[in-house]
């Protein structure tokens, strides 16, 4: 942790779990919005080309800048950057409301991307900076548990938003300035001091670790493109065993997106008592059975209960990732730290479905894709488990 001269509190805390959330609106508000901006831009022919990347181009902004967001917050500090990447988070992500050009609205959305690798980077960095270890722990876990219902509660308005107006959705961007509000009045800029850093592997140091930044990266990435698999592609796999309804295939989804919730919680618990290459390894083969799971399964409640194994461990993914690298790299190299993390993070995110899709293209069906994914991902969690894998664990 930096030594600071104020105390970091609850206000502090819940503000960083609020605005660790604001890049996944990008993707969760436009999911029930599409048909709708397909069916406003309809007959413009740049639609079915800049439609898809409205969706996706905030990520590929995160995966592109978040290393230069990681060097201007080493550089220039926390706060500011953090403030001005709220603001302008909210200022494009509002912007479409009052545009009805197509290439319009996309460079808005480069925008909100931009917006967001400083969001996630800077607040990733702030968790570590504000907080000790076991306080840094339960603010992670009370993100991984926020994170579902904030991502029913934007499905929903987001639905119900576009019902009003076709980009209707857009509207859920102001919440950006409710936060941003919070972090200027709230949120302080941290201070190192020589000889702080408790709880870090390694003491504060002048040489940047680009061997242990590649090698969580590398950890990262490949977490990443397995956590992306059923996120892309679930409804599918429901599909593949009869459930064609869209309706049907939300509850079903929904009901196994419990698994995320009790996810969070068991990171909470296991983290306090398991090194990190042991945690790696348990959402790893959480993720890995489910999968297979999913991969094997030829009747709804098989696939849901797989599911729930599979959303289990997508709970415990995130915040365990996140936490193991606030431990190995020390303050002053934090934000470049994090900033290599989401960018590994986010790669992972365009990787995946273009590895189901070359695997689903060999098959009639994406099932086989779910299992041979699921199966060199329990792989991975058991190369975790060996001697070697001991070199991802962290001291706590």
């Amino acid at each position: 942790m930096i030594a600071t001269a104020r105390k970091a509190g609850a206000i502090q805390g819940l503000t960083l779990a609020v605005a660790s959330f604001l890049p996944v609106i990008a993707i969760v508000s436009l999911a029930p919005a599409v048909p709708s901006l397909i069916g406003h831009f309809g007959k413009d022919p740049r639609a079915g080309q800049l439609i898809p990347l409205i969706v996706t181009a905030p990520g590929l902004m995160i995966a592109l800048f978040s290393p230069l967001a990681g060097w201007v917050t080493d550089r220039i500090g926390r706060r500011q950057l953090l403030l001005w990447s709220t603001f302008f988070y909210g200022f494009f992500g509002l912007a479409p409301i009052f545009l009805n050009d197509i290439a319009t609205i996309f460079a808005t959305r480069l925008g909100v991307g931009l917006s967001e690798a400083g969001i996630l980077t800077v607040t990733n960095a702030l968790i570590a900076d504000y907080f000790e270890v076991k306080e840094r722990r339960f603010w992670l876990t009370v993100q991984g548990i926020m994170g579902p219902i904030f991502g029913a509660l934007v499905i929903a308005s987001s639905g119900a938003l576009t019902e009003t107006m076709w980009n209707g959705c857009f509207l859920i961007y102001g919440i950006a300035f409710l936060v941003f509000l919070s972090m200027l009045f709230f949120m302080f800029e941290p201070t190192h001091k020589a000889g702080s850093g408790a709880g870090e592997v390694e003491p504060p140091s002048g040489a940047f670790p680009w061997a242990k930044v590649a090698g969580f990266s590398a950890v990262t990435l490949f977490s990443s493109i397995i956590y992306y698999v059923y996120i892309v592609n679930g409804g599918l796999a429901f599909q593949s065993v009869g459930v064609t309804s869209p309706s049907q295939i939300g509850a079903a989804m929904s009901f196994a997106s419990i698994g995320v919730f009790v996810g969070g919680g068991l990171f909470g618990f296991l983290s306090r008592r398991l090194p990190s290459n042991l945690l790696i390894a348990l959402f790893l083969l959480l993720l890995g059975a489910g999968l297979s799971g999913i991969g094997l399964a030829r009747t709804l409640w098989t696939m849901e209960a797989a599911a729930l194994v599979q959303q289990l461990g997508a709970g415990m993914a995130v915040v365990t990732l996140i936490f193991w690298v606030s431990l190995l790299i020390a303050p002053e190299h934090r934000g470049r730290g994090m900033g290599f993390w989401s960018t590994a993070f986010f790669l992972g995110q365009f990787i995946s479905p273009a590895i189901v899709g070359a695997l689903h293209s060999a098959s009639s069906n994406v099932l086989p894709s779910f299992l041979a994914l699921g199966v060199v991902s329990l792989v991975g969690g058991a190369a975790a488990l060996l001697p070697w894998g001991r070199i991802l664990a962290a001291k706590k």
